[in-house]
């Protein structure tokens, strides 16, 4: 009790020191100027009227070091490339015609705008010989039934700008691709791409290269159609010879279903027969366009490339193809 009352004295001694400080008034400020707003308005109308600014390749933007990006490439892809080869694999013919000229621009010694470095082509060659060579091979094996011009078909698919591109930009080739010009073109990039498949193959070897190609080029026919990547002009006339070859009567086609014929969806169903068995149905809008479709989904099942049909198998071991060992060798 006696230490309470200490206390209570001796706060109050402070007392008359306490009451005397001044009170603290605090003010809210905003979090943005007024100006600001104006300003942000004027600033778009700018950007509107003067188009979105152009693209800038990754080597002119901050915290950007080339070296260290082309080693960490491999890393990346857990694979133990060569950096000497994988370095020369982004350098293209047109990017040392252009830093040549750009350093004869600044008038500098004749030993300075010579750059001692060499381009991709012959990389490029090697690596796009190669994926042909294997996919062929492979699509041979796993469509046995399929004929030349559709095995063609699906390696100008598979190899064409359009799925390389995609394919070397998901993997940010085109970031470390040393070009002339940016966005860097389609030619350019597919180039590169099958450059990196060659450097690929001489540093590791056939093997490391087919799961390349395997795990990278062979996954972008996952959904795709057969008669999406290979366009047939008369697929009536395909399915009469292929069903000769075999010595299996023409097909007859038969109008079996229809609906909506007096509308503007109508939609009609056509049937092949065959030796009085039915082989395929096909819709569409017209009676021509569904025989047509008919006729598809007959040489799918031909061909063996239906839609339920079973799936790549990617768990199997690699088989080493003639085609790829002839060109190792």
């Amino acid at each position: 009790m006696a230490a309470l009352l200490g206390c209570r004295g001796l706060l109050g001694a402070f007392r008359p020191a306490l009451c005397g400080r001044r009170s603290v008034l605090v003010t809210h400020t905003r979090g943005k100027k007024r100006w600001m707003r104006s300003y942000m308005m004027v600033m778009e109308r700018i950007k509107k009227l003067e188009g979105p600014a152009p693209p800038k390749p990754r080597s002119q933007q901050p915290n950007w070091d080339y070296h260290a990006e082309v080693e960490a490439f491999g890393h990346r892809l857990q694979e133990n490339f060569n950096l000497d080869l994988l370095k020369t694999a982004f350098i293209n013919h047109c990017y040392i015609t252009a830093e040549e000229s750009r350093r004869q621009d600044l008038k500098l010694d004749k030993e300075s705008i010579k750059l001692n470095l060499k381009d991709n082509q012959d990389l490029s060659a090697k690596g796009s010989l190669f994926v042909t060579a294997y996919l062929q091979d492979c699509f041979s094996h796993a469509h046995p039934n399929l004929p030349d011009d559709g095995i063609e078909a699906l390696i100008s698919y598979v190899t064409g700008p359009q799925v390389v591109c995609h394919v070397a930009r998901n993997l940010a080739v085109e970031d470390l691709t040393l070009s002339a010009e940016f966005p860097v073109p389609q030619e350019i990039l597919q180039s590169t791409f099958f450059a990196v498949v060659g450097a690929l193959l001489q540093s590791n070897g056939t093997e490391k290269a087919n799961l390349f190609i395997r795990d990278f080029l062979i996954t972008q026919l996952i959904g795709k159609d057969l008669f999406e990547m290979w366009d047939i002009i008369n697929p009536m006339g395909l399915l009469v010879e292929e069903l000769k070859k075999r010595n299996v009567p023409l097909p007859e086609p038969r109008l079996t279903r229809q609906s909506g014929s007096g509308t503007v969806l109508p939609v009609y169903f056509v049937g092949l027969y065959s030796d009085k068995q039915l082989i395929a149905e096909g819709p569409g809008e017209t009676v021509l366009a569904a025989e047509e479709e008919a006729a598809r989904v007959a040489l799918r099942k031909i061909y063996g490339y239906t839609e339920n049909r079973r799936p790549w198998d990617y768990s199997s071991p690699t088989r080493e193809p003639q085609t790829v060992e002839a060109l190792s060798s």
